[in-house]
């Protein structure tokens, strides 16, 4: 029986991955609250999110009559983690030149997770990816933001962009950076039965 996936996200970075892939896949995105716990790690506040994912859209599956055996749901979340501490989207200018400030001339690791799950199991990856910064001026970090591509990124910047420019080496999978791990992906939903 052929398996399809259900992608819960609305990225089109994420669908534009799962193409590259060549897998078929349906979006049903998922509403969560994505604020973190009281003194979680990035580690296990990014593997929660991509879980909670899931399980809402299987929740909203099985309530609409629409999750069957045949169905296997990816969720994915990605997340900047500097000093320990997460970083996610900025919340405004101010806050996207605190972050791009902060990651200048600096490595961090961006930790994406990927959950997977089917109507009898689920489960939950990270990938860890090293990224360094070249040292950003003021007046870059502003050019940037005023392109308007910072403003909904984790770490307020997009690898697969304009914010490649400032990106002097990484360590690890490029895809994960951008939201979704190429090799672990397949290799967890072949583990899944989906098999492209």
């Amino acid at each position: 029986m052929k398996k399809s996936v259900v992608l819960a996200s609305a990225s089109p970075r994420r669908t534009a991955l799962l193409k590259q892939m060549n897998i078929a896949h349906t979006i049903q995105p998922a509403d969560i609250d994505e604020t973190s716990r009281t003194n979680e790690s990035p580690m296990d506040l990014v593997a929660r999110l991509a879980t909670e994912k899931a399980q809402a859209v299987k929740a909203h599956l099985v309530a609409q009559q629409a999750m069957s055996d045949n169905k296997v749901i990816l969720a994915s979340d990605t997340l900047i983690s500097f000093n320990g501490q997460s970083v996610g989207k900025p919340e405004n200018k101010a806050d996207s030149k605190r972050i791009l400030t902060m990651l200048s001339g600096k490595t961090h690791d961006v930790l994406t997770a990927i959950c997977v799950l089917d109507d009898t199991r689920q489960q939950t990856q990270v990938i860890t990816t090293s990224v360094t910064f070249a040292v950003l001026t003021d007046e870059q970090i502003d050019a940037y933001w005023d392109t308007g591509e910072p403003a909904d990124k984790a770490g307020s910047y997009a690898i697969q962009g304009i914010g490649g420019e400032f990106v002097v080496s990484i360590n690890g999978s490029a895809s994960a950076v951008i939201g979704l791990p190429l090799y672990e992906t397949r290799q967890l939903l072949n583990a899944f039965g989906v098999v492209s």
